[in-house]
């Protein structure tokens, strides 16, 4: 075998997981449990939970159903690094997102001017802070991926209504799943 090729396996072998991160000098990566990121990152500025139900066995003689809880945490490290969202499935982590860069201080960098659409819940609270009024909405979407399989998962719409102390009106931020789909203003 080609000594090039065989080094670029060597590396590609003895490399990390692609999904890794750093919390100080302290790796973080798939399959810790929540305790274990709390541990190594401290505890997350903003969090969101979800659930689905899985269901085996629809419309059979024997249905199990099992549900899965989702939590999502988020991490500001400052305003010259990356924000991180980290995905628990059950407690334990199956993915991590790098957002927008963070901020100083929660809630001291929000614009009534900026478009958010498309930020997840997390920045949107650490550019702007806690909102004056949050409203939340369920719905239960089911899929049928296979015969006698079914997931039932939460659609969750969110209203957060924020105070920038103009005389005539409120801005209106409207989520779905935890992701801003629009905004708008409302008069007082």
């Amino acid at each position: 075998m080609n000594p090039r090729a065989l080094l670029v396996l060597f590396l590609l072998f003895a490399a990390p997981s692609a999904f890794a991160m750093r919390c100080g000098n302290r790796v973080v990566s798939e399959g810790l449990q929540d305790f274990q990121v709390q541990e190594r990152c401290g505890a997350p500025f903003w969090t969101d939970r979800y659930t689905s139900v899985d269901v085996i066995g629809a419309y059979g003689p024997v249905e199990r159903q099992r549900t899965v809880q989702y939590d999502v945490w988020y991490y500001n490290f400052g305003p010259r690094q990356f924000m991180r969202q980290f995905l628990f499935r059950d407690g334990e982590l199956i993915r991590e997102e790098t957002l927008g860069y963070g901020v100083d201080e929660i809630g001291s960098d929000c614009n009534p001017m900026r478009d958010y659409g498309g930020m997840t819940a997390g920045e949107l609270y650490a550019r702007c802070g806690e909102p004056a009024s949050r409203r939340v909405q369920e719905d239960t979407i089911v899929r049928r991926p296979l015969p006698g399989v079914e997931r039932w998962r939460d659609q969750r719409r969110e209203e957060w209504v924020y105070d920038f102390g103009d005389a005539r009106f409120l801005r209106v931020v409207n989520l779905l799943n935890g992701r801003v789909g629009g905004s708008g203003t409302i008069e007082r």
